[in-house]
């Protein structure tokens, strides 16, 4: 359970789309107060799946090969067959793209300046509804089959949920710990790795869905196999 928590955390937690986000929400204006309830409604969804797991298997994990067992390892192994799927799909696309025209600079900056004019004017109660909104739920999903097995009898059992959930929302803390403490040099920054995950978005979302798709699909037969 703990090498698959670590490597869902980290698939998670570099995901693009949320990172970029989160990049996007920090720059507007109030931005800090905005990252903040953006974490903490990433937080409270991403906690409330894990407790609806744990009550419904009562903090005791099934035994092996029982039917919730291979439920769980079948739902993981569905998960990681469509995210190599998915990947793949990127890819294919990506690679057709290149044949085709590449638009104007010029049209993809105004493109992104009227996303950051809407941004701007986006309440708290809107940053804390994309916090949930834009969470991998793919890899939520993988997070929450592979918790089936959590057993609470043993404090481990606690620290490791816990670390799945800080390394899963890792990459958020950092950026809002980092634009809080040192706003100037964090603007710079957070907008030159949000131009290089905007350049690099396609190959970053391949790459992070085979990778973990690959890992959930091998762990899960070999948890069905064995």
């Amino acid at each position: 359970m703990v090498l698959d928590l670590v490597v869902i955390g980290l698939a998670i937690t570099v995901f693009p789309l949320s990172v970029t986000a989160f990049v996007l929400v920090l720059s507007t204006r109030g931005g800090v107060w905005k990252g903040l309830v953006f974490i903490l409604a990433w937080l409270a969804c991403f906690v409330a799946v894990i407790a609806a797991v744990l009550l419904t298997t009562g903090g005791k994990p099934p035994a092996p090969h029982s039917p919730p067992s291979t439920a769980s390892s079948a739902v993981k192994l569905a998960i990681g067959v469509g995210l190599v799927g998915y990947g793949w799909y990127r890819h294919r696309s990506r690679r057709r793209k290149r044949a085709g025209a590449v638009p104007p600079s010029g049209r993809r900056h105004k493109s992104s300046g009227g996303l950051m004019a809407r941004l701007d004017r986006i309440s708290l109660w809107t940053a804390a509804g994309l916090g949930p909104l834009l969470q991998p739920w793919g890899l939520v999903a993988a997070g929450a089959a592979t918790v089936v097995s959590a057993d609470l009898s043993h404090t481990s059992s606690y620290l490791v949920l816990f670390g799945y959930v800080l390394l899963a929302t890792s990459s958020l803390l950092a950026m809002e710990i980092y634009m809080t403490f040192a706003p100037d040099s964090a603007g710079v920054r957070l907008d030159k790795l949000r131009v290089w995950i905007t350049t690099h978005q396609e190959q970053a979302l391949v790459t992070v869905a085979l990778v973990a798709g690959l890992f959930l699909v091998s762990r899960s037969i070999a948890q069905l196999t064995s």
